[in-house]
C-alpha cells in the first residue's frame, strides 16, 4: 500500500477581504505625507487616530468609529507636538488613552473624552523627555499597564514606568536607527530590526542581548513574534532587491528557517500575524494592486495592499464573521478604507470555531510587578459574551516637575549621540536653503539700490533742476 501524506483542511483557506462601501469610509483627511516607514494609523474599538498633515508642529486626527462619512477640514485635533508626529498607539487597556512621539524628542500621553473632541487638544496629560534625538516609535507593554516603550533617533530604547511618570529602565545595545519593535505573547521578549542590518532578541528588564543576527543575504526591515510558536517572522529586502519573508527561531538567529521571496515592488511590507487564526497579514506600503503570495507552511498569507492600520480582536464584527479588519490609507485620496477580512458561512450564528478564546482588555502584571521580574500571559476573554466590556481602569497622570533623566546612571539629556548622517544631511540642506533665501534678499536689496540710483540721477539730470 502506497504512503499519502495527510492533508488537514484548513477553516480559514476561503478568508476574502471585504472593502467596506463609501458611506463607511473615512473622507476628506489630510493624511500625512511624511516619508518615515510607519502606519501613521492607531484604532482601537472606538476610536480612529490618524497623523495629518499640518503647519507649525505635529497633529492627529481622533475619529470615534461610527462617524463614517466625510471629515470637516476644520475638524478637531490634537496638535500639541512642536515638530512631525511619527508614531501613535492606543493603550491596550484603557480605550481613551493614546500615546505619541514626535521629531521634537517628546512622548506624550493624551486623554481623549467621551464621544471624542469638541475642540483642538493642545495640552497632554503627561510629556515624557529622555531623547535626545526625535523618537520615532513607540509600543504598549502587551500584558503589563502602564508600561510603554519609545525607540529613538539616539539609537536608544527607553522604558517609561507611567505610574510615576519617569523612564525606569534603557536598552542601549544598538549601533544605528531602531525600525522596529515587537513583543512574544508574555512581553519578557523583545525583538529589534536595526539600520546596522541586525536583527536581535532582547531580554527588556535587563537590556541584554539573547540572540543576534547579522542580516547579510536578508536586509530586514520589520519584525513580528509568531504567537507562542517560539518563531520570528521578518520582511525586508533579498540581494537582489526583490520584497522578502523570512521565518526565524528565536532561540538561534544563526540563519533563517524559511526564506519567501514575495515580489519585485520596492515598498515596505508591514506584516501582521492572527495568532488566534495562524494567519499571517502583508501590508505593503505604497502599493497600488494586490500582489500575489504564497503560503509560507503552517501560515496563511494575504496581501493587503497600503500602509493600514489593525483593528483589535474585541473590535470586530463576529456576526459577519470577521476575523481581522484593516483600516487602509489612501493618501492622495484623503480616504481612509475598512477592510475585513471574512470566513464565508452560511449560518448566522456566533461560530466559536474561528474565534478562540483571546487577549482581552484587562491587564495581568502593574509596573511594578513586571519591573520586579514577574512574567504572565495575557488575560483571556471570550467573543462571544464579553467583547462589548469596557475596560474600569482609569489613567492618573503622576504630578512631577522637569527635571534631568537618568537611567542607568547617565543623564539622558545631557549625553546626546553623534548626529546620524540624515540628520547632517537635512542640517546641510537647511543650511543651503538658508544661504539661498539669504541671497535673494541682498540681490532684491541691490536691485532696489540700483533702482533708487537711477531714480536719483534722473530727478538730478532732469530740466526741471536745471
Amino acid at each position: 500500500m502506497s504512503w499519502r501524506p495527510q492533508y488537514r483542511s484548513s477553516k480559514f483557506r476561503n478568508v476574502y477581504g471585504k472593502v467596506a462601501s463609501r458611506e463607511h469610509c473615512f473622507d476628506g483627511i489630510p493624511i500625512t505625507k511624511n516619508v518615515h516607514d510607519n502606519h501613521f494609523c492607531a484604532v482601537n474599538a472606538r476610536f480612529l487616530a490618524i497623523v495629518t498633515e499640518s503647519a507649525g508642529g505635529g497633529s492627529f486626527l481622533v475619529i470615534p468609529l461610527e462617524q463614517t462619512g466625510r471629515i470637516e477640514p476644520n475638524y478637531p485635533k490634537v496638535c500639541g507636538h512642536q515638530g512631525n508626529v511619527l508614531d501613535i498607539k492606543w493603550n491596550p487597556f484603557i480605550e481613551n488613552i493614546i500615546a505619541s512621539c514626535s521629531e521634537d524628542t517628546s512622548v506624550r500621553i493624551w486623554e481623549i473624552p467621551e464621544g471624542g473632541l469638541k475642540r483642538n487638544m493642545t495640552e497632554a496629560v503627561l510629556e515624557l523627555y529622555g531623547h535626545s534625538r526625535r523618537v520615532g516609535l513607540v509600543e504598549w507593554h502587551p500584558t503589563t499597564n502602564n508600561i510603554l516603550f519609545s525607540a529613538g533617533y539616539d539609537y536608544k530604547v527607553l522604558i517609561w514606568n507611567l505610574d510615576i511618570g519617569e523612564p525606569v529602565k534603557m536598552i542601549d545595545c544598538h549601533t544605528d536607527v531602531i525600525l522596529c519593535m515587537s513583543f512574544n505573547t508574555d512581553g519578557s521578549l523583545l525583538a529589534t530590526t536595526c539600520k546596522d542590518k541586525k536583527l536581535r532578541v532582547v531580554e527588556p528588564r535587563s537590556g541584554r542581548v539573547l540572540q543576534e543576527a547579522s542580516c547579510k543575504n536578508h536586509r530586514v526591515n520589520r519584525v513580528v513574534f509568531l504567537g507562542s510558536t517560539k518563531r520570528l517572522l521578518t520582511t525586508g529586502v533579498s540581494r537582489w532587491n526583490t520584497r522578502q519573508i523570512a521565518l526565524w527561531d528565536q532561540e538561534d538567529l544563526s540563519m533563517p528557517l524559511i526564506e519567501e521571496e514575495i515580489d519585485g515592488l520596492s515598498g515596505l511590507l508591514f506584516p501582521f500575524y492572527d495568532a488566534d487564526t495562524h494567519m499571517l497579514y502583508l501590508a505593503g506600503k505604497g502599493d497600488g494592486s494586490q500582489p500575489a503570495a504564497r503560503g509560507l507552511r503552517h501560515l496563511g498569507v494575504n496581501v493587503c495592499p497600503s500602509s493600514a492600520g489593525v483593528m483589535p480582536k474585541h473590535g470586530l464584527d463576529v456576526s459577519a464573521c470577521e476575523v481581522f479588519r484593516f483600516y487602509k490609507l489612501i493618501t492622495l485620496k484623503g480616504l481612509i478604507e475598512p477592510i475585513s477580512m471574512i470566513v464565508p458561512r452560511r449560518s448566522e450564528t456566533y461560530q466559536e470555531d474561528i474565534y478562540p478564546m483571546t487577549p482581552g482588555t484587562e491587564p495581568a502584571l502593574t509596573p511594578d510587578e513586571w519591573l520586579s521580574g514577574v512574567n504572565r500571559d495575557p488575560i483571556l476573554m471570550s467573543l462571544k459574551e464579553g467583547y462589548k466590556k469596557t475596560s474600569k481602569i482609569v489613567f492618573k497622570a503622576p504630578v512631577r516637575e522637569k527635571k534631568s533623566v537618568v537611567v542607568n546612571g547617565i543623564d539622558l539629556l545631557e549625553n546626546v549621540p553623534p548626529r546620524t548622517e540624515n540628520e547632517l544631511l537635512r542640517m546641510f540642506f537647511r543650511q543651503q536653503d538658508e544661504i539661498r533665501r539669504l541671497k535673494d534678499e541682498l540681490s532684491q536689496k541691490d536691485i532696489r539700490i540700483r533702482q533708487l540710483q537711477l531714480e536719483l540721477k534722473n530727478l538730478r539730470n532732469s530740466p526741471k533742476n536745471n
